[in-house]
């Protein structure tokens, strides 16, 4: 049998007893859906194969590998001239049953697969190129995550091998970003102008809250995690779900699509969910909810959160305390409340991963 990699025609998934199994068992289930999902095309020829077996549901045969292949041959033949060459009751059984499949569900398969190929995957770069509004695109090509401010002073910080396209500014009623990989987002509230996170398959509707979303191409599943506030998980309007009025999230809650049968789970503990616990970031694990608590130490926690360097003049805040709720903020706006609190003559400024605050002392 060639390599799967070489794989051009749905025959050759049939014949493959790994495929067969996948599908029809779960067997080796992430290692057939990481690769399926590596490609839109094969994604598409993978979809069709997966018809056909879950159509046939043939039970174990004696007969010869050879056998098998010239029977699956001897249909695909037929699927191509749209006609059956031979008499049905001289075919053997499974020849039968491929002939009877070829009438029931050849015009289903066309149109589930050729005409609507997006329902079994929307990729990021499918996203970005429908919106006309002209989008920078990030990427994180370090080993670290980096942090991105948007033009409402909303915060993103950006894992590894990931991508995040979004507007100079956000125009008309509604502020639209794109990701590919995963991202922990902190958006300003506007109830007049609600944020969408689109990330493949899944859109997160948000007007102001924390929360992570998990969007890998190569990873069997899309997860979004809320931190803070509410948001609400839809799938995107060209995939066919059971769930499509979506799922409301609160603190501590999540939701999971399942990419292979484009299903919704939600997770209404996450501390009971041990996938999520282990990828839990730094950001999501530090308190920001300060009672009299050394202005440096509130620095130190930003600092680690969001891996940036904050400079201030030490000698004039060594004695300021401060009592707050930063839980619920964007850095811009944590950094705001800070120096509002300081005084009137304190501000900061900040040039990527450099903040600098600018002060004579707190009141």
């Amino acid at each position: 049998m060639q390599p799967r990699d070489l794989y051009t025609k749905v025959e050759d998934f049939l014949s493959d007893e790994s495929f067969q199994r996948w599908v029809r068992f779960k067997e080796n289930h992430t290692h057939w859906e990481e690769w399926t999902l590596e490609s839109p095309e094969r994604a598409k020829l993978v979809a069709e194969a997966r018809v056909w077996v879950l159509s046939m549901k043939i039970e174990e045969t004696e007969l010869s590998a050879q056998e098998i292949q010239r029977s699956l041959q001897d249909t695909w033949d037929a699927i191509q001239t749209q006609q059956v060459q031979k008499p049905i009751w001289r075919m053997g059984w499974f020849r039968v049953a491929a002939a009877v499949l070829l009438v029931g569900t050849a015009a289903m398969t066309y149109f589930l697969v050729q005409k609507n190929p997006t329902q079994v995957v929307i990729t990021y770069k499918d996203l970005v190129e429908k919106d006309t509004e002209g989008l920078i695109e990030q990427t994180n090509n370090s080993n670290k995550p980096q942090l991105i401010t948007l033009a409402d002073a909303s915060s993103v910080l950006l894992q590894p091998k990931s991508k995040l396209s979004y507007p100079k500014e956000f125009s008309g009623n509604e502020r639209k970003v794109y990701l590919s990989g995963e991202g922990f987002f902190e958006i300003s509230k506007n109830p007049n102008k609600p944020f969408y996170v689109y990330a493949n398959e899944v859109v997160t509707k948000v007007y102001g809250t924390s929360f992570r979303v998990i969007a890998y191409p190569s990873q069997p599943n899309v997860e979004v995690v809320v931190r803070t506030g509410k948001v609400k998980v839809m799938p995107n309007e060209e995939i066919q779900t059971d769930t499509k009025e979506g799922i409301m999230l609160l603190p501590n809650q999540a939701a999971r699509f399942v990419r292979n049968n484009l299903s919704f789970e939600k997770i209404l503990d996450i501390t009971q969910d041990k996938p999520l616990i282990a990828s839990t970031n730094t950001i999501e694990q530090l308190s920001f909810e300060f009672r009299d608590i050394p202005v440096h130490q509130i620095f130190t926690t930003i600092e680690q959160a969001y891996l940036v360097k904050i400079e201030y003049p030490k000698e004039k805040l060594k004695d300021c305390y401060m009592t707050t709720s930063l839980s619920d903020e964007p850095l811009p706006e944590k950094l705001k409340i800070i120096c509002e609190s300081l005084g009137s003559d304190t501000r900061y400024e900040m040039n990527g991963n450099q903040v600098t605050i600018i002060s004579s002392g707190c009141n």
